[in-house]
């Protein structure tokens, strides 16, 4: 028998690794699985980051996009933006130091949000071809500048060099790196569904995209408005779990647990305070430090029972319902779109969120299969940024699957229709680092299924209207298809001019079918309906 290790020899081994290492040995974990994923997932980080920098700056984005095929699943990727670039001090940290950035530790609605995308572009280009990313920067205090930076995996810390001054006027940033084990694919899940679907969320960017083959995309501006810029709130008292309020006390610089809650959570004032006190019979003067675990589960309690003020609204910057039909109308073109937007509400942590749902029908909704047949997509965006992959673990699929589409006369497999739907909060629960889906979380899905069968009742009219002008239609060209020879036939037995019989008959037939002749037989659908698809 093999004699048994002793504990010291068990733990020779034993070493504390970076947060680098880490990911470079589990790479899919931030999005770099299968070769199409992983060069949506170089793109998607630079784009969203370019995106909040600019409209952190009050600047409309402007970002250009170049990919060039340099090899055997090999290719060049050139990212810029008009942003206000990034200080020379900051650069290595930005791009090439894991879980560093800007983001992380504000509470407040943000596309990215655990500061390592960006840098982890720069491990990926790294591990995959051996090479510096390049950058070139100009920001607002004339700094002008281009480097080289790789990652020291051991340290966590960048690696630059070639620092360079540079005679550029416009300020923004400019990334060019090369990847390997990537794939450029034209389809549901390439690069150009993402910018077109970024350009969907994101109606107030232009994009630039000049693709492997040379063929250039424009996504053009379609509104002139930047984003409101969401303010940096407090978590709300609804939803937060016993933990997190033991954590919060414990950290709390308040004498007073009145104090603690005032300072620490929105929408509560000395009044609600005094309620929670009478609910739960908690000393409300007691030290926050103090305060045990099953204090905190009293007080969680008293927190349901009490009666909120919703969360405020400039804490989260939604699209907008006219920007959603605005963005929709020029990119789908449909015959038909219905957007509703929920009220604030809140998930377990008290973290508010909002949801934005729309339905389009017909135009480039959906997907054409063959001349006549189409089905149904979902556009799932968090934050305003497309969600392309992990479908079927996300919240917002499986809210649009439980929804019971034919009640509401839609066939969301076999009809041109597009669901979409946009999460947006100060803090997403994605299912996993590549924030590809949103966690099921029932407070979520239940505002996304309620937002759906709103906008799923505005389309119900819709189609039923266009059913019923159908009918009418075919009613109306079918006997009017008889009107010539009734009126030559009634000629003949009461001399009356056949002209002016074939007129009578028009009208008299118009006058039962009016919905088949207010818009005449040009554009398929009745004035009502006509109305509504042009809000």
């Amino acid at each position: 028998m093999a004699e048994a290790k002793k504990a010291d020899e068990m733990f020779k081994e034993f070493k504390e690794h970076s947060i680098s290492e880490f990911f470079k040995k589990n790479k899919q974990m931030l999005g770099y699985a299968g070769m199409v994923r992983s060069l949506v997932t170089v793109i998607h980080e630079y784009v969203t980051n370019s995106l909040d920098a600019c409209e952190e700056a009050g600047i409309l984005p402007f970002i250009n996009i170049r990919i060039s095929n340099i090899g055997e699943n090999k290719y060049s990727v050139a990212v810029s933006d008009n942003g206000p670039g990034i200080p020379k001090k900051y650069i290595g940290k930005a791009l090439a130091t894991i879980l560093a950035g800007t983001k992380f530790h504000r509470y407040m609605q943000q596309r990215g949000q655990q500061g390592i995308g960006a840098s982890g572009c720069t491990l990926f280009s790294q591990m995959t071809t051996g090479k510096q990313i390049k950058v070139k920067s100009v920001t607002g205090n004339a700094e002008r500048y281009s480097c080289s930076i790789s990652i020291d995996t051991v340290q966590n810390k960048p690696v630059i060099s070639d620092y360079k001054d540079i005679e550029e006027s416009s300020t923004g940033l400019s990334i060019e790196a090369e990847f390997a084990t990537v794939k450029y694919e034209n389809s549901d899940h390439g690069v150009y569904e993402y910018l077109k679907r970024t350009a969907l969320a994101n109606p107030h960017t232009e994009i630039r995209f000049v693709d492997p083959d040379n063929k250039e995309y424009t996504f053009i501006r379609a509104v002139d408005e930047i984003p409101k810029r969401p303010k940096p709130t407090k978590p709300h008292p609804l939803g937060i779990s016993v933990n997190d309020l033991i954590e919060f006390a414990h950290k709390s610089e308040s004498r007073k647990i009145s104090g603690f809650l005032e300072d620490t959570f929105a929408r509560v004032s000395s009044a609600k305070v005094n309620e929670l006190g009478a609910l739960t019979g908690l000393d409300m003067k007691k030290d926050p430090r103090k305060l045990e675990w099953d204090d905190a589960e009293r007080m969680v309690k008293g927190f349901k029972q009490v009666k909120w003020v919703a969360p405020e609204t400039s804490i989260i910057s939604p699209i907008g319902e006219d920007q959603i039909r605005v963005a929709m109308k020029n990119i789908l073109n449909p015959d038909f779109i219905n957007v509703v937007e929920r009220k604030p509400s809140v998930f377990y942590g008290g973290i508010p969120f909002v949801v934005e749902a729309a339905i389009s029908f017909g135009g480039n909704s959906g997907k054409k299969l063959g001349d006549e047949e189409y089905s149904g997509s979902i556009l799932r965006f968090a934050n305003r940024v497309p969600l392309l992959f992990d479908s079927g673990s996300c919240a917002i699929t499986q809210a649009v699957r439980s929804i019971q589409w034919k009640r509401y006369g839609i066939d969301i497999e076999n009809q041109p229709v597009s669901v979409f739907v946009n999460v947006s909060s100060v803090y997403i629960p994605y299912s996993g680092v590549g924030k590809e889906a949103i966690a099921s979380t029932d407070e979520i899905i239940d505002e996304i299924k309620l937002a759906l069968m709103d906008a799923a009742r505005g389309m119900q009219r819709y189609i039923r209207g266009k059913q019923q002008f159908n009918v009418e239609t075919n009613k109306y060209k079918t006997i009017m298809r008889y009107a010539k020879r009734l009126s030559k036939d009634l000629n003949e037995l009461t001399s009356e001019e056949e002209t002016s019989i074939e007129k009578s008959i028009s009208t008299l037939v118009a006058r039962h079918y009016p919905k088949a002749t207010e818009k005449g037989e040009t554009d398929g659908q009745p004035e009502e309906e006509a109305d509504q698809s042009g809000k």
